[in-house]
């Protein structure tokens, strides 16, 4: 039996590195199953330069997943590679997939420093070269030391890497790229060319760079049965290189594989562009989405809903579509925060679970809050929508997104889950009634408001439409339920 599709980003920014989160998440799984939870994004489990309190995006060691005494730690700040495994093992025993967050775009925390010819670069220009060519300090050597080259013997030397931001020597913060060097096309066109985003950044122009990436990926694969990738900050590395890495990870492990890239761009053409240079290998988190989201969060009523849909993934290539309302990059305090308005979550999270477009991905600090800046979770709220989705959001839909402050539509329900079909009205304004067609199938039955705004039935007329009522500013969603 079919089954709606629904993804948890299971961390946030801030949260402590006791206790682990392998050992919670393995507590936790029997709870996430039964709220409809079908796939779990985890975060880098690899050894970060940070050690223990290292989120996971300084990347220093991808073999390394909490087993080495590396960077003043054996465990990460996650836990151990027995627990990563263990948790891992029990999703997949309740049926859960695991996602597992790839950042391939950079090194950081070198074993060793090289003397390396560059040239300093604007920041903001990155085809400007400022000065000469000077000989710099370079962190580039990665050799490894407390993994001694179990797994794999690689080590990497500034050769791997196209340019790097800091300068030893001269304890100087700059953009340095390195002499013989070109900046990788088929990146974002942000500062001129944005193949630079921190750190030593890898050269995927490198061969031997490129086949120690897939014979990872497929040691990776084999050592811990995650079922796909998440994959960070996708606009600063070549598109070919994910089109071809992507093929031969699959072509190497015989898995399917699915994998959602980050790039973080809010103009929906740079996001199709990028799948058509990918030939759509990995699907794409909608960004232009949340800003949707976040605007009308901040308009206070005057955003036009009918537009809520307009330049985004979930319009426009659904099937490519990963939709989130908030995750650990647009929180407060983060160089992307974009947090939307709490008032709008109801609404935001109703959008992305009970349509049929898109594949809705949870954040866990809307789920179970964000204490380092106070936020309450919304777990009541949230397994509420995501059971709706699991038990009630399928069949044919019927959109009604024809007045600026009120909104809504309807699922028909199929034949394979009882009692499924649903309608969905809100509003950022004034409430409302609208009339809408649920189905013929309907009529003469009963819904009711599951969300609370309305304490009374509505019965479906003949003609299969009902009167759908909704409070100002919320949502409601209504499903059947016959007075006893």
């Amino acid at each position: 039996m079919f089954e709606n599709g629904l993804m948890m980003q299971y961390f946030e920014w801030y949260m402590k590195s006791e206790p682990s989160l392998w050992s919670v998440l393995k507590k936790d799984v029997e709870k996430l199953k039964k709220c409809g939870v079908t796939s779990l994004w985890l975060p880098p489990a690899y050894k970060g330069a940070a050690g223990i309190e290292d989120r996971g995006y300084g990347v220093y060691d991808l073999y390394d997943l909490g087993e080495f005494d590396q960077k003043g730690t054996v465990r990460t700040k996650y836990g151990t590679k027995k627990e990563y495994i263990d948790a891992i093992e029990a999703l997949h025993k309740a049926g859960i997939n695991v996602y597992a967050d790839v950042v391939l775009d950079h090194k950081i925390g070198a074993d060793a420093m090289e003397e390396v010819t560059a040239q300093e670069f604007n920041g903001s220009n990155r085809y400007q070269m400022v000065g000469e060519g000077k000989t710099i300090g370079a962190w580039t050597s990665f050799t490894f030391p407390g993994r001694k080259g179990k797994y794999s013997d690689f080590t990497w030397n500034w050769n791997h890497f196209d340019g790097i931001d800091w300068d030893q020597d001269k304890l100087t913060k700059a953009i340095y790229k390195f002499t013989g060097k070109e900046w990788n096309n088929e990146v974002d066109l942000e500062n001129g060319n944005y193949d630079y985003l921190m750190g030593a950044d890898i050269d995927f122009n490198n061969r031997d760079v490129y086949e120690e990436l897939v014979k990872w990926a497929a040691w990776y694969i084999d050592t811990t049965k995650v079922d796909g990738f998440r994959l960070d900050a996708v606009k600063h590395i070549p598109a070919s290189f994910y089109r071809d890495f992507l093929n031969a990870v699959r072509e190497e492990t015989g898995e399917e594989l699915f994998t959602v890239g980050e790039y973080w761009n809010g103009d929906v053409n740079v996001l199709t562009a990028y799948l058509n240079q990918i030939n759509s290998e990995a699907s794409l988190f909608d960004v232009p989405l949340h800003y949707n989201f976040y605007h009308c969060s901040k308009a206070g009523g005057a955003y036009d809903l009918r537009t809520i849909l307009d330049g985004t993934l979930m319009k426009v290539c659904p099937v490519k579509a990963v939709t989130f309302v908030d995750n650990h990059d647009t929180q407060p305090g983060q160089s992307l925060e974009s947090f939307v308005e709490d008032w709008f979550k109801p609404l935001a999270y109703s959008i992305i679970l009970l349509r049929e477009e898109g594949y809705p991905c949870v954040f866990y600090g809307d789920y179970k809050g964000i204490p380092h800046d106070k936020i309450k979770g919304k777990k009541q709220l949230l397994d509420k929508l995501m059971k709706l989705r699991a038990t009630k959001a399928y069949g044919p839909q019927h959109d009604y997104l024809d007045d600026p402050d009120c909104i809504g539509w309807t699922r028909e329900g199929d034949e394979e889950h009882k009692d499924s079909g649903l309608a969905v009205v809100m509003s950022d304004g004034k409430g409302g009634t609208k009339r809408m067609y649920i189905g013929t199938q309907f009529a003469g039955a009963h819904f009711s408001d599951v969300m609370g705004n309305a304490k009374y039935n509505i019965k479906i007329d003949e003609d299969g439409c009902g009167n759908f009522y909704v409070n100002r500013g919320s949502v409601a969603v209504w499903v059947r339920r016959e007075p006893k």
